[in-house]
C-alpha cells in the first residue's frame, strides 16, 4: 500500500476568503482514457473533508481535477455575463512519489485562476 494521498481546497481571491460549495471530480488518465475515481464539495474552508485520494486508493500516475468554478461564480454574483470565462476548470497534473502528500490547491477568481502544489 502506498503512504502518498492527494488533497486539495479553493481560495476565492477576488473575496479574499475561502471558495464554500465547489464541486470537484478527480479523473485518473491513462492516455486517452479518462476514468472517474473521486468527488468532493469544499467545505467552509474552501477544503474537501478528507483527502480525495486517500492513502488507501493512492496510486502514481496522470490525474485531473475538475472544480465546477461556474457553480461557484453565479452562487455568489461574481459571474457577469454568459457564457461565463470560466466555467469547469480542469488542472492536469502527474504524482510519481508513491509515499509523497500532493497538494493541488486552486485561487480563483471570475477572470483568472493559478495553482501550484503545495504542502
Amino acid at each position: 500500500m502506498a503512504d502518498g494521498y492527494l488533497t486539495t481546497h479553493v481560495l476565492d481571491t477576488a473575496r479574499g476568503m475561502p471558495a464554500q460549495g465547489i464541486n470537484i471530480t478527480l479523473y485518473a488518465l491513462d492516455g486517452q482514457t479518462r476514468r472517474k475515481i473521486a468527488q468532493a464539495v469544499t467545505n467552509a474552508d474552501g477544503r474537501t473533508d478528507s483527502p480525495i485520494l486517500p492513502k488507501e486508493q493512492f496510486a502514481t500516475g496522470t490525474y485531473e481535477l475538475v472544480f465546477e468554478a461556474g457553480d461557484y461564480l453565479r452562487a455568489t454574483g461574481q459571474a457577469g455575463a454568459e457564457p461565463l470565462f470560466l466555467d469547469a476548470v480542469p488542472i492536469r497534473f502527474g504524482m510519481a512519489d508513491a509515499a509523497a502528500h500532493y497538494h493541488v490547491p486552486l485561487l480563483l477568481s471570475p477572470f483568472g485562476y493559478s495553482t501550484y502544489r503545495g504542502s
